[in-house]
């Protein structure tokens, strides 16, 4: 088939926006054990800072991305502090904490609609004409290039961390288990806070990607947060590499099975995909029983 190359880098395009969403979203997860519905308006925000900065000041735009990337991580150590330490001080159900999330996503939504419309915008037109790279038959502007670069180095950034510093030695005890890590002195609020602020700033990074890629509306981050918690489910629930493996899987099942039946099978697909796993494997690829 000679449009065989071009799914399979367009599978390669969603596989590395869904891996930087699933990274985030598997780090956190790995320290709090509770899902984050929030984690997509951190991209969201990013790409609306972005979009802010672009339109009314000269600022370069290298300067505007970092801003939005810090704005995302702004974003995260604030709801952790302010709502979901609380919440964990308390002992509060993971119910509660899904409910919370669910609650602070949908405030900051409205907030961006609000002040930014629910008009479809895009932030390509603030960058240089795309260049293209042909490969066989398929081909990638730049930008989706570099799309995919970031999730390869996103993910040897956290190799390097999680294996060789000692504060990757310390979330991974964290995530093995919290209450022995308080008593071997680890201050695991510290740990758990700037778990959240990294795992936003990537999610940061991902929400300006697709903002610059394919456009931005106050919903992005949902539609991230979707494919980036399934590929976590099935790459395994907490585990880095498994995020990365999984969004590939979910990216490919996408695009192969939207051009076999049609545009808008696309969520069905994907959530068809989670359940076999869920019934078959709900552990994920590289995750524990």
């Amino acid at each position: 088939m000679d449009i065989l190359p071009q799914i399979i880098l367009n599978s390669l395009i969603a596989g590395s926006l869904y891996a930087l969403a699933a990274m985030g979203f598997n780090l956190i997860y790995g320290v709090s054990r509770s899902f984050n519905l929030a984690h997509g308006v951190f991209a969201t925000v990013s790409a609306y800072a972005v979009l802010f900065l672009a339109f009314h000041t000269a600022i370069p735009l290298p300067l505007t991305i970092a801003f939005g990337i810090l704005m995302s991580v702004l974003l995260g150590y604030v709801l952790e502090r302010l709502i979901f330490r609380p919440l964990r001080f308390r002992k509060a159900s993971n119910l509660v904490l899904l409910i919370a999330s669910l609650g602070a996503s949908i405030v900051i939504e409205a907030l961006i609609a609000i002040f930014f419309s629910s008009q479809f915008q895009t932030l390509s037109s603030f960058l240089p004409p795309f260049g293209t790279l042909h490969i066989l038959r398929g081909t990638l502007t730049d930008l989706q290039v570099f799309i995919i670069v970031c999730a390869i180095l996103v993910l040897g950034i956290f190799w390097l961390m999680l294996s060789y510093t000692r504060f990757g030695k310390a979330v991974r005890a964290v995530s093995d288990d919290e209450e022995v890590a308080k008593i071997v002195g680890i201050n695991t609020n510290a740990i758990i806070g700037l778990v959240f602020m990294i795992g936003a700033g990537v999610m940061g990074v991902a929400g300006i990607l697709a903002g610059f890629d394919t456009g931005l509306e106050p919903h992005m981050g949902f539609i991230l947060l979707l494919g980036g918690a399934i590929a976590s489910i099935i790459g395994g629930t907490g585990n880095v590499y498994g995020a990365f493996l999984g969004a590939f899987i979910l990216g490919f099942a996408e695009n192969f099975g939207v051009f076999f039946v049609s545009g808008e099978w696309k969520y069905a697909i994907a959530f068809g995909v989670l359940i076999l796993f869920l019934l078959f494997r709900p552990q994920g690829i590289l995750g524990k029983k």
